[in-house]
């Protein structure tokens, strides 16, 4: 495993896949930045985090017969991958909020940004982008995240965080024989934010309507009790959350 680790970069996301399209890069290569200055989240969103204070780092991982139609599985892999690591240090109360986001009871303190080169019907390699908020206490204007810190009210030396986190997470590839989708997939409902608790969402440029969460499809898409005996099955981008 090769960590590359940057004083400074604009997305380590993008900086891994400029290194990727100029040269041979050894599977399970990471690049860290101790200052990410233009952080991407899902499309759309930007990821802000203070210098020094928190992770943000990409994974690039290879694969030889990795369905593109199983693409889902990589966003299971790694969420249970950082929700075990985050567990065995003692941060309470965490689930996934579908599709990868890790929270810390209602604050959200990672989110996971997966991006996939596919050739044919196969996914060739991917970057895994994980922005990880851990020693920055203040996030004006970013709604309900928060950090470790706050959490815990430790102090994390990121070094060894990065290492643990990455790890757990290297464990988890190694899960993914065919046979072991379900399993995981079962795992990951286990673990989801508002699960069966009636809430709010909205589509769209829609109305907000009550449902609630009962799974995730194979394929990603969540599923939503809409109303007694329906549900409905929403992709991203196609239904969000209102808190």
């Amino acid at each position: 495993m090769q960590v590359i680790k940057l004083s400074a970069t604009d997305s380590t996301n993008t900086y891994l896949k400029g290194m990727s399209a100029r040269e041979k890069v050894p599977d399970f290569t990471v690049v860290w930045a101790v200052d990410q200055q233009a952080g991407r989240g899902q499309p759309g969103n930007i990821w802000v985090s203070e210098k020094g204070k928190n992770l943000t780092f990409s994974i690039l991982k290879k694969f030889d017969k990795l369905r593109a139609m199983d693409h889902f599985l990589l966003n299971i892999l790694v969420s249970l991958a950082l929700l075990e690591a985050l567990k065995n240090l003692g941060i309470p109360d965490l689930r996934v909020k579908w599709p990868n986001d890790i929270m810390s009871g209602p604050g959200k303190i990672c989110g996971i940004l997966i991006e996939n080169q596919v050739k044919g019907s196969y996914i060739s390699q991917s970057i895994v982008g994980i922005g990880l908020n851990v020693n920055q206490q203040s996030f004006d204007g970013l709604g309900r995240a928060t950090s470790l810190k706050n959490t815990t009210g430790q102090d994390y030396d990121l070094q060894e965080l990065l290492t643990i986190l990455l790890s757990s997470i290297k464990q988890y590839y190694g899960r993914m024989e065919a046979g072991t989708y379900p399993e995981l997939l079962h795992t990951y409902e286990r673990n989801l934010f508002l699960r069966d608790v009636p809430a709010s969402f909205q589509r769209p440029e829609g109305p907000v309507f009550e449902a609630i969460i009962r799974g995730v499809a194979p394929d990603g898409q969540l599923l939503l009790e809409t109303a007694p005996g329906r549900e409905e099955a929403f992709g991203f981008k196609e239904v969000r959350y209102l808190h």
